[in-house]
């Protein structure tokens, strides 16, 4: 697949780069993609969650009534889960949610859903570009030019570059990574992908195999 590269300002440059067909044009594969996206979501919980159990709760350790003659059931704690204040049963407690995948496993995740921004014909390639200081207003101006101002989007970029991603921080439905820590989430939660030509190279690199 051949796209046109645009300047920043949104002009057409008259080059074309050719997208891989062992990145953007494999048969996708959904599982694969369920899998890192689960993966991704669970890293992302802190798993710091805790209720307290019976025996972490405060209250006095007084057996509160009588063994029988009261016509009720024997209660012989006021921590008992069955009254109130009392302590939780089987609550949460802190754990790691995160677990393995492996690495040819991501690989085909990121291709498959690089594939599908390919099929949906929602990539733009972008000249490298840099700004010359952090501003909110000349990143709008981009995404404007590139009539994705109401899009949600994803700019990847070869390399970091402090002023663009500073520029870009504050914008809504926008964000900016690296071609290297690019992942399955991030492709998919966006409408549109933004590439700089030069990542194009270095996704190759990455994920070709």
């Amino acid at each position: 697949m051949d796209i046109s590269v645009v300047k920043y300002s949104g002009e057409d440059t008259g080059r074309k780069v050719t997208l891989s067909k062992e990145i953007f044009g494999i048969e996708p594969n959904d599982h694969a993609i369920y899998l890192d996206v689960k993966q991704y979501l669970a890293n992302q919980r802190q798993g710091t969650h805790k209720s307290k159990e019976r025996a972490e709760v405060s209250g006095s350790t007084r057996k509160i009534k009588r063994q029988k003659g009261t016509g009720t059931a024997r209660a012989g704690s006021i921590k008992s889960p069955v009254f109130r204040g009392g302590g939780r049963v089987f609550g949460p407690t802190p754990r790691d949610y995160s677990f393995k995948l492996n690495k040819k496993l991501k690989e085909l995740a990121r291709r498959s859903a690089l594939t599908y921004k390919a099929i949906d014909k929602s990539i733009a390639i972008v000249e490298d570009f840099s700004l010359e200081a952090p501003k909110t207003k000349d990143y709008l101006k981009m995404l404007n030019a590139l009539s994705l101002g109401d899009k949600k989007t994803l700019l990847v970029l070869a390399d970091n570059n402090k002023n663009v991603v500073l520029s870009g921080r504050n914008v809504q439905n926008t964000k900016v990574v690296t071609a290297d820590s690019l992942n399955t989430y991030d492709v998919l939660n966006a409408d549109n992908l933004i590439l700089s030509e030069s990542s194009v190279e270095k996704i190759d690199n990455l994920l070709k195999k």
